[in-house]
Order: structure tokens, then sequence, then C-alpha cells
């Protein structure tokens, strides 16, 4: 049934103002990075004469271009380590037979309540214990098994029909061999999903990095920026919004690079 297009206005219109809403900060932002201090202090809309001096400001007192090279690297491993540790995970949950399997993937899928500020003392005194301060493995090793990356591939992979499995077993095909050949290709719209949202959530993460690291050499991008604050002198918000406009292109690009992906999977998925 088509919608009527009153109805249909009515419904683009709400949307639009919604999204404007919603990217109105954004917008702000992004105008006043290109604001001198003095329309910044007077608290202009738009700004009287643009300029890139915030940008180049920003890159003169901190290393964001080290920064960001940290902040992908550290969100890199980790959703490489997500993506692997819970397809594998998922897969045993789904296709291996064990006593206790369900009670084990309600104790996995419980964890998912207990907030990450409840384990950060024992997760940093692991690390500490380890030696892994100031590196990247101690930045990544806390996040690499996600219960909630696990829950959702789990449920990817039982929608595969349990009569392909058992044809597979029957030609001769390993659990190895069934899970990179068969499921990793069903699964791969969730495995996009799963890996953007572990990348963007990593690179936004401030508090453990903040705890993990103790000089500039790892430090991520996020510690980066709260460094252009200044408690002692006046902040200069252009050269804050500024930093923070570099800091969102390259999650954007990820971001679009992914939707591409997901789009395509869901197109490929429609057409079989």
């Amino acid at each position: 049934m088509r919608m009527p297009l009153s109805k249909k206005i009515i419904l683009y219109t709400l949307l639009t103002i919604s999204a404007f809403v919603l990217f109105l900060p954004i917008i702000f932002a992004f105008i006043m990075s290109f604001m001198n201090s003095q329309d910044a202090m007077v608290g202009k809309i738009i700004p009287s004469v643009w300029t890139l001096d915030n940008y180049m400001m920003a890159f003169q007192r901190l290393p964001l271009l080290k920064f960001l090279f940290n902040s992908f690297i550290a969100s890199l491993f980790i959703m490489i380590g997500q993506l692997i540790l819970s397809s594998l995970a998922a897969y045993a949950f789904v296709f291996l037979k064990f006593k206790g399997r369900d009670a084990l993937f309600l104790l996995f899928i419980a964890t998912m309540m207990i907030p990450f500020e409840a384990s950060i003392i024992p997760n940093f005194q692991t690390i500490k214990g380890l030696n892994l301060l100031n590196t990247f493995p101690g930045l990544a090793l806390p996040f690499l098994a996600t219960a909630f990356g696990i829950f959702l591939l789990r449920q990817t992979f039982k929608q595969i029909p349990k009569e392909l499995k058992e044809a597979s077993e029957i030609a001769g095909m390993g659990h190895v061999k069934f899970y990179i050949k068969v499921v990793l290709p069903v699964a791969k719209t969730s495995l996009v999903t799963l890996g953007m949202y572990s990348f963007l959530t990593a690179w936004n993460m401030y508090l453990w990095p903040l705890l993990s690291t103790t000089n500039d050499t790892v430090r991520t991008v996020q510690i980066g920026l709260k460094q252009l604050q200044s408690q002692e002198t006046v902040n200069q918000w252009g050269v804050v919004m500024a930093g923070a406009m570099v800091v969102a292109i390259p999650t954007l690009i990820f971001l679009f690079i992914g939707q591409n992906k997901l789009q395509k999977g869901l197109a490929e998925g429609a057409l079989k």
C-alpha cells in the first residue's frame, strides 16, 4: 500500500528537521573551527573572516598525526581481534556440541550488564603485571573479546541450515574449512557491521587510553584533544574545534566505506 502524498511530505519534513537538529552541533563546530579568537569570544555564528590558522595551531601544539596513527593502529588491532575471536566463539556456540554450551553462552551474555568501569582496575593491574603499559597490545588487550560481537555473530550463524553443515561433513570438509569457505562469506554483512562498531568504539575511547598510557608515544587522539584545552588560560575553542574536525575525518571515511560495503552485502543477499 502506497503512502499518501500528504503523509509522505510530512514524514520527510520531520526527518529533515530531525537530521538538521542532530547535525547542528557538528555544523557549528565546523564553522567555529574557521573563526578567529575574537569571533569565538563574542559568540558569532558566522566568522567575520574565514581562516585556517586554527588548524595550523592545532598541528603546531600537538603531534596530531602521531596521535591519529596511534588511534588507527589501536582501533585496527581491536577490530581485527574482535572479528576473529567473536566469529570463532560464535562458531563454537552454534556448530560444536559440548556439555554446558547454552549455560556458558548465557554467562557470556550476562557480562554485558557489567560496565567497563567496574573492571577497569583489574584490567589495569593485569596490563601492568604483563608489563604492557604504554604499548599497543596494552591498549587493545581488554577489548579483543566482546560478548556483543559473539551474540551478534551467533545469531547470524544460526541462520545457516544444519543440512549445509551435514553436507559438508559428508564431503569431508572439516570445521576450519567450513568456517572459512561457508560461514564467513554468509556472515559478511554482520562481520562488516561488527567491524564498523568495534573500530568506531575503539577510536572514541578516552578513559582506558588515559590510564594505560603515560607518554605521547602511544597515546591516542582523544587524549590529544583534551590536551588542547588549558586550565591556566582561556581556551581557544577555535583550535579545539579544528582538532575535533581533524579527528572526525578518519571516522567519517571509515563509516562511508563500511556503509558502502554493507549496502553491497545487503544487495547481494537480496539477489540470492
